[in-house]
């Protein structure tokens, strides 16, 4: 007799395998933190049993959602720069008052490690709350040493600490600390040579991402993070062509990079390459409406050279302090003209892929781990098409029970 630890019944599933991979009147059933089994109620055997069964009251099951790109972990608040912003001050006056990037680096290092967790509750909990089961968590507020540790263990410790799977992605390289004022060479040595080892040597890192860009690292900088990182058996990412092209798409696919983000400017040439090498394109189109961009990524190109396309938050101080990945996908239906279906496999599937675990999690599969939603919905579309609401009532996380709301 077949035997579960626990049995969802009277519910249908999105498995996200071929499109939203329907089966109606569904159960879905799990066995040490793994799906056991999975199909139509009336295929199910007759005769099982389970240490618990749950009646899924008609509602939908999707996978858990992934948020693949978020800079969770930080001190301080920016929205005074936000309104003045709004008021006509220039963003270099801004800095110059020593906002920006450095007054964020500023309150990180000054902040503890139970500081920092505290501060970035909040921003978990929503996202927790709208049925993320997987998030990625860069550092890139310390841009030394010490506090780039500190901000990996606090990432570390959510995933030990909260009902969430976690990926930590090194981001030493974000922006230049004041005291390398004119010396990025040497800042990015530092990056290769000290802290890269170090975080390695303590288990706190999953992946290493670059910010390419003008205002950023120039490429050949960026290249010498990507050979640390290989040389460290480490995957890579990057925040390419974002502002302007740096060609960092396509240098991230040449060291068969997870992900290329936010990719706003990228070229056709970034898009073969990516598409050869099967890097996934991460948009944000939390960090497009924030910054009133105006440049929309090429989504039809993209689609035409079969780059598979996750999305996320952003979530970060300056440029995207948005906790919501539902509203995450009706932006992309609505702003960069994704469909319903897209923006579900773009942070399900195709999340997975960016993170480089879509043999774990991202779609339901037998075997794969039980991390999975259930949602209160018509339909599947329902989830990228209400604006404010979530409609998760439970998720699963290893097949642990969890409430949503």
């Amino acid at each position: 007799m077949l035997h579960f630890d626990s049995v969802w019944k009277n519910l249908h599933l999105a498995t996200m395998v071929d499109g939203y991979g329907e089966i109606r009147d569904a159960i879905i059933a799990v066995r040490d933190g793994k799906i056991a089994w999975m199909g139509t109620a009336i295929d199910f055997p007759a005769s099982f049993t389970a240490d618990a069964v749950h009646d899924g009251e008609g509602c939908w099951m999707t996978p858990g959602l992934i948020d693949c790109h978020t800079h969770l972990v930080y001190a301080g608040n920016r929205s005074n720069e936000f309104e003045a912003r709004l008021n006509g001050v220039a963003y270099e006056e801004i800095a110059r008052q020593g906002g920006g990037i450095i007054s964020t680096v500023t309150a990180t290092r000054a902040a503890n490690e139970e500081e920092l967790l505290h501060a970035c509750l909040p921003r978990l909990q929503n996202l927790l709350a709208e049925g993320v089961t997987t998030l990625e968590i860069k550092s890139g507020y310390g841009l030394d040493l010490e506090t780039e540790a500190r901000i990996l263990r606090v990432a570390r410790r959510i995933g030990r600490e909260f009902p969430v799977r976690i990926k930590t992605t090194f981001l030493g390289a974000h922006a230049l600390p004041p005291e390398y004022a004119g010396r990025a060479d040497d800042y990015i040595t530092l990056v290769c040579e000290v802290m890269m080892p170090a975080l390695v040597a303590e288990g706190l890192v999953d992946a290493v991402d670059v910010f390419c860009e003008k205002i950023g690292f120039t490429p050949a900088q960026t290249e010498r993070v990507f050979q640390a990182a290989h040389a460290l058996g480490l995957p890579v990412k990057l925040h390419a062509e974002q502002l302007s092209d740096q060609g960092g798409a396509a240098l991230t696919a040449r060291y068969q990079g997870l992900s290329a983000d936010h990719l706003e400017y990228l070229s056709d040439d970034g898009i073969a390459a990516m598409a050869e090498h099967g890097t996934v394109a991460v948009l944000l189109p939390g960090a497009f409406y924030f910054l009133r961009e105006t440049k929309y990524p090429p989504l039809v190109a993209l689609r035409a050279a079969g780059v598979p396309i996750a999305l996320a938050t952003d979530c970060n101080p300056g440029t995207s302090p948005m906790t919501s990945l539902l509203l995450t996908m009706n932006m992309a239906c609505t702003i960069f003209r994704m469909t319903p279906l897209e923006a579900l496999q773009g942070t399900t599937c195709h999340a997975a892929r960016a993170l480089g675990i879509a043999k774990e999690v991202g779609t339901l599969e037998l075997g794969k781990a039980a991390d999975f939603v259930l949602w209160k919905i018509d339909r599947p579309a329902d989830l990228a098409y209400f604006i404010g609401g979530n409609p998760a009532q439970m998720k699963i996380v290893g097949g642990k029970f969890f409430k949503s709301v």
